[in-house]
């Protein structure tokens, strides 16, 4: 059927039909000028709808192509047919919401005006079926509505190559952001996989660290029990408890008061040997000469021992040497610096003469010595300078004979 009909380029050279007259029943499209169906078809119809009409009213599948279905819609669209029927039901279906509101213009004017707003709006498809099917389209009318869509279509094609050519040119912006997209998306799914594996490892940590935590508890809870097992087991642990605290206590404090005690006894040996030095002046100024007059050699201890208790290491030998030389047999303890202090009172025993260096001696030494002289009754004298001429007037002092336990002993005060 579409071979046998004229070209529709021939027809667009015949001369034009006059518009019906005007009444209010809208024109069919094979009422309309031959030139109209051509950009009717074309802007109205899309292809792929055109072609299922041309199937439909055929009976079959067209082969042609997409001009020669067109070029033959064109030609039966200026007669009564199946096919142009079936066009305009699609126009009148497809476009009727236009088609309503052209249907509120009175006259030619008001057509054109509708018809003018929407080719400003660029919506024609529709405007256009609804313009030229309007009973008051006339003729000038008509020409003109076709000469805007004529130059509608020369400016979209124009729009249409700068839209082609801008989008080639986001087709290449939109393949290189792809490119980019693809690198950052791998590299997500790296991050992503390696981020997954660190909350897998740290999931693993905190469900061995929770059993530990819940081991813990568990070794807690059983040793919270052994503990008052074993405090049950044992009696009166509270009386013991306060007593042991209590015993605590009492040691702090005797410590507190040994050690208050050793400061006083520093105090007071130091008090004591300031007096002693006080009296030994005191009697040299008295009796300078009963002490200055008594020569060393005069002195016969006739195998006697003198212990002297304290003196400086290095003076021992001298010591020696002036017990010896007045017959004495000499015996040390070093008042407990490094000799123990036990060793002491056995020393004491063993000596008949003792000699007491106050300057090199340990306060418990001196306490004892004292004591001991005091409780036997045995000769001392406290000597303050440790040389080995104060143990020669000690010794000079030991030899001068005992009118009196005040005159002979003035240092021991025993």
């Amino acid at each position: 059927m579409l071979k046998n009909l004229p070209s529709p380029d021939i027809h667009c050279h015949r001369e034009h039909a006059a518009p019906a007259a005007a009444g209010s029943r809208r024109r069919r499209i094979w009422d309309l000028d031959h030139h109209c169906h051509c950009p009717l078809v074309g802007v109205s119809l899309p292809l792929d709808t055109l072609r299922r009409m041309v199937n439909k009213a055929l009976g079959g599948n067209v082969v042609a192509n997409d001009y020669e279905v067109h070029a033959g819609a064109v030609s039966e669209a200026a007669r009564r047919c199946k096919l142009s029927e079936l066009m305009q039901a699609e126009l009148n279906a497809r476009y009727a919401r236009e088609i309503q509101i052209f249907k509120a213009a009175k006259s030619s004017l008001a057509v054109a005006e509708l018809w003018i707003k929407y080719l400003k709006a660029g919506d024609v498809a529709g405007a256009f079926w609804a313009a030229l099917s309007h009973s008051r389209c006339d003729v000038p009318l008509q020409e003109a509505i076709c000469k805007d869509l004529h130059m509608f279509q020369h400016q979209a094609g124009a729009g249409v190559r700068l839209e082609m050519a801008r989008f080639n040119e986001l087709s290449e912006e939109n393949a290189v952001l792809g490119r980019e997209l693809g690198k950052v998306q791998e590299r997500i799914t790296r991050v992503m996989a390696q981020k997954t594996a660190d909350v897998d490892r740290l999931n693993a940590d905190l469900l061995q660290a929770r059993a530990e935590s819940i081991a813990k508890d568990s070794r807690l809870a059983f040793m919270a029990q052994d503990l008052e097992a074993l405090e049950a087991s044992i009696p009166q642990l509270e009386d013991k408890q306060r007593l042991q605290k209590r015993v605590d206590q009492m040691a702090q404090r005797q410590q507190e008061l040994e050690t208050q005690n050793g400061d006083l006894r520093r105090r007071l040996a130091v008090a004591e040997r300031a007096l002693a030095e006080r009296v030994v002046m005191e009697r040299s100024v008295t009796e300078p000469t009963a002490l200055q007059d008594v020569p060393a050699v005069v002195v016969q201890l006739h195998q006697k021992v003198v212990l002297c208790v304290g003196g400086r290491s290095g003076n021992i030998a001298n010591y020696r040497d002036v017990v010896e030389r007045v017959g004495g047999k000499f015996a040390h303890h070093d008042g407990g610096i490094e000799d123990n202090a036990s060793v002491l009172d056995a020393n004491l025993a063993a000596a008949d003469l003792v000699i007491c260096q106050t300057g090199c001696i340990s306060h418990n030494a001196y306490w004892r010595v004292k004591d001991f002289c005091k409780r036997t009754g045995k000769r001392c004298v406290f000597v303050e300078n440790p040389s080995a001429s104060s143990l020669e007037r000690g010794l000079a002092q030991i030899a001068i004979p005992k009118p009196a336990p005040d005159v002979l002993m003035p240092d021991c005060s025993l």
